[in-house]
């Protein structure tokens, strides 16, 4: 099945890495920036820890 909205997503994910010159840390970075700049306020949770399953 064709669908453009996951086409659109797609194209827009190939054209920040080729801005990025697809090296992943050049990706991960840009993200952060844009994160950063947003002006939304960004909330990060403590780690849960797995409880231990028994068998």
């Amino acid at each position: 099945m064709h669908d453009p909205i996951i086409d659109e997503v797609r194209e827009a994910r190939m054209a920040h890495t080729r801005k990025c010159g697809g090296d992943l840390a050049n990706i991960a970075k840009d993200l952060q920036e844009v994160q950063r700049s947003c002006g939304h306020r960004i909330v990060r949770l403590a780690p849960r820890l797995r409880q231990p399953t028994t068998v």
